[in-house]
């Protein structure tokens, strides 16, 4: 006797958004689905694939229509970081310019290890004709396309050319997304005539599944040596990354810190693993970090990373950590980070491995001894007096400076705000200066620093978390790089609340390059003068007409005054809002304390102007302090 499987006949493309529909996860006991949404610019290469099959299927697979490629992944990782990498959603596009604007974004989400969904169409797989409209051609391969761009910033990827490898395929791109040690980017490219391919697939295909997102707990051996290195520590200094926050792990941080009075650091990403207020928060740790911090990283000898990477601006590119003897102490899910800096590894989840070693350690009674204590309570203080002066406005009639901008956010949010940023000199101010006050209100994106990230992942973020105040912070030259989206967020009716400074160039940058002798060159939004250089008058550049044209409500604020008035009218706002302010020192950066640690930026060699000169110098002797750490 031979046995029959039940089948359903449909197109590659109606059974994949089927399948989506029913894959979920769950960890500690919470469930839900994965693939939540989908995003889409349609073209010749998806529309009658799977354009058609999301019309089908549209009660089970919520569409969100996009206007950039690379603006919709932004805004998927938003909402996967929002949910805490246990959903997120897919993004569909044509094939050529549509597919390739998907690499930024792809890149990004590997690099943070967020979660997303890419299906690109793709050139005819049956090859009716050759080439298509829009396809590369490669004389020494035939299957390749535009869409092999994005097999390095992908933690999957698979060409569906045939329509029964979609299904191995698939359950692969769900494993590796459900996966909190290979997340990331995960690419299904769609040749666009497979997608409208009929098939009979096997009615399994569509039965619900569910990804358990693991919490591997820590061998008995490594948590042992770290108690015994923690133990013999005098001064240990905990270094929080993202980790921290994918795990949810910052209760159990919290419970670690109280018990050991060991103080905490935070990266870009790890910051608000503690609450501001938190006795044992002193702060962001790096080249953007708080004196408290960095003073701890120099005079530590043994530092703790819990779910850091330990990029460049974290480690003050190898100047910051130069304690007698220091040593490393890393838990970390993925063993390529746990063993860096020839550290002690850990190799566990950051929530699992955090409370067995507060257990263990307090078996021993053990704590930071009283005078470290007090040393690192003191000078938090101290930072915070820092920080109050930044934020301090004795004039209300005057135009605001950025630190001042923030502080009187500062003063009208609540714990329910969510505050999105990436790159600029916005992410510096923040890091230092900025009290969180929740342990997800401080969504920065500074792993890729990608310009034009805020405005879409803060729609992303608003559809996560849904009813809380969302905030995009953005500088004129982030805005003009990507303002696209909110034409969607005014479509949909999603309230993010957009705060756009203007300073006239990239500010950021600029000093930067002074620092390095390249004397702002090419980073001011100026007119371009006699002697071919663009320091002319500044460009007449609205950007609040421009976003008032996309359709965004506008707020404009030419004093501290007005600012106040302008964020408070924004917060209370229930729908898209922009608060446009033109800020002080428009030549400089923002005006917040300077940087307390180094960041390697390789000056020329040579050169014959001073301004260079003088910055190898410097450099130099910068360099010369740097430490590998074996």
């Amino acid at each position: 006797m031979t046995s029959t499987t039940a089948t359903t006949r449909l197109t590659v493309a109606q059974a994949l958004v089927r399948f989506l529909a029913v894959q979920y996860t769950e960890r500690d006991a919470e469930r839900q689905r994965l693939i939540s949404a989908t995003w889409g610019v349609f073209g010749h290469g998806n529309v009658a694939g799977l354009g058609q099959a999301l019309v089908e299927y549209g009660d089970d697979m919520p569409y969100h229509q996009g206007r950039n490629e690379q603006a919709m992944v932004h805004a998927a990782v938003g909402y996967a970081r929002q949910s805490n990498r246990l959903s997120t959603h897919a993004v569909t596009t044509s094939i050529g310019p549509g597919a390739t604007n998907l690499v930024t974004g792809a890149a990004l989400a590997t690099i943070n290890h967020l979660p997303v969904l890419l299906l690109p169409g793709d050139i005819f797989a049956t090859r009716p004709a050759d080439p298509v409209l829009q396809q590369l051609e490669v004389p020494y391969a035939g299957d390749v396309s535009v869409n092999d761009c994005l097999r390095p910033v992908s933690r999957y990827f698979d060409r569906i050319t045939r329509p029964e490898a979609l299904i191995p395929a698939a359950l692969q791109a769900m494993r590796v997304l459900a996966d909190p040690l290979d997340t990331g980017a995960v690419t299904l490219a769609l040749p666009q005539d497979v997608q409208a391919e009929a098939y009979d697939w096997p009615e399994e295909f569509f039965a619900e599944r569910t990804w358990t997102v693991r919490r591997p707990a820590p061998d008995t051996r490594e948590l042992a040596a770290a108690v015994t290195a923690i133990r013999q520590a005098r001064r240990p200094l905990i270094v929080a990354g993202g980790g921290v926050h994918h795990s949810g792990a910052e209760e159990a941080l919290a419970e670690l810190a109280d018990a050991t009075g060991i103080p905490v650091a935070s990266t870009q990403a790890g910051k608000g693993s503690l609450r501001h207020d938190h006795p044992q928060d002193v702060g962001g740790i790096g080249h953007t970090g708080t004196a408290t911090a960095d003073e701890l990283a120099r005079t530590a000898d043994l530092v703790i990373g819990v779910g850091t990477r330990y990029t460049d601006f974290t480690t003050a590119s190898g100047t910051l950590f130069t304690g007698e003897g220091v040593r490393f102490l890393n838990l970390n899910i993925a063993p390529f980070d746990a063993h860096k800096l020839a550290g002690l590894p850990i190799v566990a989840d950051a929530r699992a491995g955090l409370e067995e070693l507060t257990q263990a350690l307090e078996l021993h009674d053990h704590r930071a001894g009283d005078s470290y204590v007090s040393e690192y309570t003191d000078d938090k203080q101290r930072w915070e007096y820092r920080v109050d002066a930044c934020y301090e406005c004795d004039e209300p009639d005057v135009r605001p400076t950025q630190p001042q901008v923030l502080g009187l956010l500062d003063e009208i949010v609540t714990e329910e705000d969510i505050i999105v940023g990436a790159a600029g000199s916005l992410p510096g101010d923040l890091h230092k200066l900025w009290r969180t006050r929740s342990r997800d209100q401080y969504h920065l994106e500074y792993g890729y620093s990608c310009m034009g990230y805020e405005i879409p992942a803060a729609i992303g973020v608003r559809m996560a978390a849904p009813g809380r105040p969302v905030w995009a912070l953005v500088g004129d030259g982030t805005y003009l790089m990507m303002p696209t989206e909110l034409v969607t967020a005014v479509q949909e009716n999603i309230p993010i609340k957009v705060l756009i400074i203007q300073n006239h160039g990239s500010a950021s940058i600029g000093g930067l390059s002074e620092s390095v002798g390249g004397e702002r060159f090419g980073t001011a939004y100026r007119y371009q003068s006699d002697d071919g250089t663009f320091t002319g008058p500044p460009l007449p550049v609205d950007l609040a007409a421009n976003a008032a044209s996309l359709g965004m409500r506008v707020l404009r604020a030419k004093t501290v005054r007005d600012m106040r008035s302008a964020l408070i009218e924004a917060r209370a706002a229930d729908t898209p809002t922009c608060v446009h302010v033109e800020t002080q020192t428009a030549d400089t950066v923002s005006g917040a304390p300077p940087a307390q640690a180094w960041w390697d930026v390789p000056v020329a060699e040579t050169a014959t102007r001073s301004s260079a000169v003088k910055a190898r110098e410097l450099y130099e002797r910068q360099v010369s302090t740097r430490r590998r750490h074996l």
